[in-house]
């Protein structure tokens, strides 16, 4: 008997994908943080950062600013900001 190749339950890598990060704090209040990834069409994992604000009542998003050859790489990229980076990227898009 043939196997079945359907799968169930596999994720196709070309939808995103959101991954909670720690929060940040901006003033006296927690800002929840994150990352919206996905794999692209030419192969590279792409993904951007959202930002819940207890202000406004959709997440706030960046553009796709986080780039790498796989997702590995991208994780990389995203433990590389530290606090004060996604303080500012939050302040640019809150104001």
């Amino acid at each position: 008997m043939p196997a079945n190749p359907v799968r169930y339950g596999i994720p196709n890598p070309a939808d995103p994908t959101v991954h909670d990060l720690p929060p940040v704090r901006f003033g006296a209040a927690l800002v929840g943080v994150q990352v919206e990834m996905r794999r692209a069409e030419d192969g590279t994992w792409r993904g951007r950062l959202l930002f819940a604000s207890p202000n406004a009542p959709a997440p706030l998003g960046t553009g796709e600013i986080l780039c790498g050859a796989s997702e590995n790489e991208l994780w990389e990229s995203v433990r590389d900001l530290r606090d004060h980076h996604l303080r500012d990227l939050y302040r640019s898009l809150a104001e």
